[in-house]
């Protein structure tokens, strides 16, 4: 049994959120296989591991069993072919509670373009996003991987963001966006910059 499974195996699951600052974001740097190389402090307090337990662990130490495996098979295939994406993530914190992020990647290539490391930003999603949208379709991902395996889950996928008319990123990003207009955050603008504002979505986001 590796040291993460041990991990995995001590935690008992709770079904409570963890409490943190949601305006602040996690950080992480792990090399080409995901091994972890830095958490920020905020990462730390979160998540409750510290630094030394985080420090070449596999960074799904802090996977929740509620993820479905599939989320995860596509973000690596973006980051693998060198392309930043955007997941909505139940991540596992060491007490056994849970924390809703949204990720965001730089990806660091050699002299001769192969990925050497990538440098995580994570940070909180709205709970009425989560709640209306997301965990009705992760629940539904996990009970068809439970029946069917990855492949078919990946195809139901497929099929729910065709009917969306939407990638994944840009399904997420219009949850989001949608919400945020809804709570009239963006009311003093008017439409071209509201444009201008939903092209640059995750710039913003991640001030960035």
């Amino acid at each position: 049994m590796n040291q993460e499974n041990q991990f995995q195996n001590q935690r008992a699951i709770i079904d409570k959120e963890v409490s943190w600052d949601k305006t602040q974001v996690i950080m992480s740097k792990t090399n080409a296989f995901g091994i972890i190389e830095y958490a920020n402090e905020v990462f730390i307090d979160v998540c409750g591991y510290e630094d030394y337990e985080l420090m070449g662990q596999p960074h799904n130490i802090i996977r929740h069993p509620d993820m479905p495996k599939v989320i995860f098979k596509v973000l690596w295939e973006n980051l693998k072919s060198g392309k930043n994406f955007h997941a909505i993530v139940k991540n596992l914190a060491k007490s056994g509670r849970y924390y809703w992020v949204i990720t965001d990647f730089d990806i660091a290539k050699d002299e001769n373009g192969v990925i050497v490391n990538y440098f995580g930003r994570r940070q909180a999603v709205p709970q009425e996003v989560i709640s209306l949208h997301i965990e009705p379709l992760y629940k539904k991902l996990l009970q068809i991987e439970a029946a069917s395996g990855v492949e078919f889950s990946e195809k139901y996928l497929i099929g729910f963001l065709e009917e969306k008319k939407r990638s994944y990123v840009e399904y997420i990003k219009e949850l989001i966006y949608e919400h945020e207009k809804a709570q009239a955050k963006f009311a003093q603008y008017d439409e071209d910059e509201e444009e201008e504002e939903h092209r640059g979505f995750f710039g913003r986001l991640f001030n960035r």
